[in-house]
């Protein structure tokens, strides 16, 4: 079955490389191969929703800045419906420059985030919802998460966060979110390991939560009972993007299984993807 998934969050252009190890101070290093794509964690989730066969709204900030025509020439390749909130914005888009090492998979990400590129209300189109089935915020358009949240409650669509960091504001829309997806960085205020990130949450009134550690097994929530999921014993090649994929994934998946299987299911793609350099490479796998 087909179904209409909304990501609202950050678009960037990544610059991605792949080197043997990570440049030193003053050091100059050759890369063994280079790529360029959309990046940031609603976006590589939106391509993520669409390998299966699904179609994407991506709600961002982009604008008309040349750079901007890479993005969308990249995100052409898939089925997705970019939502501009600043059609008109003629800044340079979040450009992300990152170091993927071939000895150990692990990427460095240096890049800026979403604020200074915020959306606000009133830009949200009015039909944006139309035919929806799921949700997905990163947290990076603060206020237009929480506009798009409070819809989402009242026509019951289900909203899914991707907890990569804490960000300002997040506390605004956490009671409205149904599937709290966080990775091992993710500290609300007070919160300094697993066991408090899931009482906070829980206190909240999310009922299902989830906390990724890489090739660690997930800790999950649901009903009440913690558990663990084991990931697939994979050789990586690159890790960057793994987290957005997964998200994308569980997005699909939550719509037709159980929140464990979903998760489950998610791991799998999302081990598939760091068999290949990039986030695009699996996808046409």
């Amino acid at each position: 079955m087909k179904y209409q998934g909304l990501f609202v969050g950050l678009t960037t252009l990544d610059f991605i490389y792949r080197t043997d190890y990570y440049p030193q101070a003053n050091q100059k290093v050759v890369a063994q191969d280079y790529l360029t794509a959309a990046g940031g964690p609603a976006t590589n989730a939106a391509v993520s929703f669409s390998y299966f066969a699904n179609q994407g709204r991506l709600l961002t900030v982009l604008g008309q800045h040349p750079l901007t025509q890479l993005i969308r020439a990249d995100l052409a390749n898939y089925p997705i419906k970019i939502v501009d909130l600043i059609p008109e914005k003629s800044d340079i888009p979040p450009v992300s420059s990152i170091v993927v090492t071939t000895t150990t998979a692990e990427r460095s990400v240096i890049s800026i985030n979403a604020l200074k590129s915020q959306g606000c209300r009133s830009q949200i189109p009015q039909d944006i919802l139309n035919q929806i089935d799921i949700i997905l915020i990163d947290g990076h358009q603060i206020e237009v998460s929480i506009a798009i949240a409070e819809i989402a409650k009242t026509q019951q669509i289900p909203l899914v966060m991707d907890g990569g960091s804490w960000k300002p504001n997040l506390e605004k829309v956490l009671p409205l979110v149904d599937y709290a997806i966080c990775s091992a960085n993710f500290y609300p205020p007070q919160c300094h390991n697993s066991k408090d990130v899931f009482d906070f949450l829980q206190k909240i009134g999310i009922s299902h939560i989830a906390i990724t550690h890489g090739e660690q097994p997930i800790q999950y929530l649901d009903r009440g009972r913690i558990a663990t999921i084991p990931i697939p014993s994979i050789q990586a090649i690159d890790t960057l993007g793994a987290g957005d994929i997964f998200h994308g994934a569980f997005c699909h998946y939550i719509l037709q299984e159980s929140f464990a299987t979903a998760l489950s299911k998610a791991a799998q793609i999302a081990s598939k993807s760091c068999q290949f350099f990039g986030t695009r490479s699996w996808y046409q796998d």
